[in-house]
């Protein structure tokens, strides 16, 4: 929400911005932004960063006081959920008499912690921010896809796919990998361009490999999973992404008729992902799928510690999982 007052700083920013959630990748790009809102006013914004760990007591108070000099300034308050009370006292004061020239940016992961202090921001009609985890494939390739949509970029559904197969684990990463391929590409970025700058990644991994046992290529998926192995992957994420993609398959697969895109909210998907996994399904009967899933779970108590030969563990699953989807 967000309420303009006659205390404004500057034009499309109100004096206080809380930035909630626990993504960083996000927080850290909300307040960015707002920050360039602001120097696109003033390019001499002053900008003071306070910290909870560490903080002196008397600090906010110190920078919120006037200037002989005057110019604008932004106070961006990182970590309120580890704020001591003296900070927190220190920023409710300040609001209660807010100067004129100052915006305050508050930065709020999770917690009850600094409750008062988030209220009191929301009844002022602070610029509320969210910014939720990205934890699903179907968030991170929403993720992908704005990115290349803020940078100006059009990208196909199959090249976000590949670079949340390839480089999905660690938000951070994608994002830098998305601007990597903005920088270094024209026009529409696709597939072929992913599996260029990537290609190593995704064709080592443990999508390909399920993808070929999936499909019931028994000698393909062996290939690739010895390919991976000798390249460095862990057995652990190969049984994991194994492990995924059985499940989405059920999950798909008894959720009946519906559009992808009408099912991709309730399943915590996205809809490439729906249609992926009901392609998987032709061939597959529910009696090969239980079994296949049986076999990933035991192949990953084995690869977690629980078996001698991690790789032979995943090895006898993609021979279950090939013999499911092929029964004699």
């Amino acid at each position: 929400m967000t309420t303009h007052g006659a205390h404004a700083p500057t034009a499309g920013v109100p004096p206080y911005v809380l930035v909630a959630g626990p993504e960083r990748v996000l927080a850290e790009r909300a307040i960015d932004s707002t920050l360039e809102a602001l120097r696109d006013r003033d390019s001499d914004l002053e900008v003071i960063k306070l910290y909870a760990e560490g903080y002196e007591p008397g600090s906010l108070t110190m920078h919120a006081s006037p200037s002989l000099f005057g110019g604008t300034k932004a106070i961006v308050v990182h970590e309120l959920e580890d704020a001591p009370d003296e900070l927190q006292t220190e920023i409710l004061d300040y609001m209660a008499s807010p100067a004129d020239e100052i915006t305050l940016v508050v930065a709020h992961k999770s917690g009850m912690r600094g409750k008062k202090v988030l209220d009191t921001l929301k009844k002022a009609g602070a610029r509320v921010i969210d910014c939720p985890l990205v934890k699903t494939d179907g968030d991170k390739a929403q993720f992908a896809g704005n990115e290349f949509r803020r940078q100006g970029r059009k990208v196909t559904p199959d090249a976000v796919r590949a670079l949340v197969e390839a480089v999905g684990k660690d938000l951070r990463e994608l994002a830098a990998a998305c601007a990597q391929l903005v920088s270094d590409t024209e026009g529409v970025v696709d597939e072929a361009m992913v599996e260029k700058y990537h290609g190593g990644k995704v064709e080592a991994t443990g999508f390909k490999v399920a993808d070929a046992a999936i499909a019931g290529n028994v000698g393909e998926a062996l290939r690739l999973l010895r390919h991976a192995i000798s390249t460095g992957d862990n057995p652990v994420p190969i049984v994991a992404v194994l492990a995924m993609q059985l499940r989405q398959m059920v999950r798909v697969g008894s959720a009946g008729r519906g559009g992808s895109g009408q099912l991709a909210k309730s399943l915590g998907m996205a809809p490439w992902q729906i249609d992926q996994a009901r392609r998987k399904l032709n061939g597959w009967h529910p009696d090969g799928l239980a079994a296949a899933i049986q076999a990933v779970a035991a192949a990953d108590f084995d690869v977690k510690g629980g078996g001698r030969d991690p790789v032979y563990a995943v090895e006898r699953a993609i021979l279950t999982i090939c013999e499911a989807r092929n029964p004699r």
